[in-house]
């Protein structure tokens, strides 16, 4: 019994929940809106935009895990996404990073295959209105180039809240 309540202490999230307010959070949670537009035929689409962003490399590398779905006329895309970025601190308040990687599309499109895999770059700017990091807002363009459904290319932008994780 005293080897279990030891072991609780040790390992429990607490020790993470009083961490220093100048150490980056565990994880960032984005919530927004997001756009798309397809030069080739000039369709749009929009929808949310969900994604979790970790720091497994401070200063260097950060990866955000998303899920957008698009809709528009007769279609619905689900894009699945693995970003992983360089970041970049501007100021206190301020941050940007560039990123590229792999894509998972699923779309119910008449007349195209369902599922199929493309790389996407995108460009994060993070605002935080206090020095704190725990709220903020962001704003991602992002380019998507479809390696199977007729090499498809489309331009994006997202948008929405920041909620870091302690």
């Amino acid at each position: 019994m005293r080897a279990l309540l030891i072991a609780l202490v040790l390992f429990s999230p607490l020790p993470a929940l009083c961490q220093s307010p100048d150490k980056e959070p565990a994880a960032i949670l984005e919530f927004g809106g997001a756009a798309s537009i397809n030069p080739g035929d000039s369709t749009s689409s929009f929808g949310p935009s969900f994604a979790v962003e970790f720091t497994p490399i401070e200063h260097w590398l950060e990866i955000e895990a998303g899920v957008t779905p698009l809709f528009r006329s007769h279609a619905t895309e689900w894009d699945t996404d693995a970003l992983f970025k360089k970041p970049w601190t501007l100021s206190r308040k301020t941050e940007f990073m560039a990123g590229v990687g792999p894509e998972w599309v699923h779309s119910n499109q008449s007349g195209s295959k369902p599922n199929s895999i493309a790389g996407e770059g995108a460009l994060d700017f993070m605002f935080w209105p206090t020095g704190r990091h725990r709220f903020g807002c962001y704003l991602e363009p992002s380019y998507d180039y479809n390696f199977m459904r007729g090499h498809e290319q489309s331009a994006g932008v997202s948008g929405g809240l920041l909620i870091a994780v302690p």
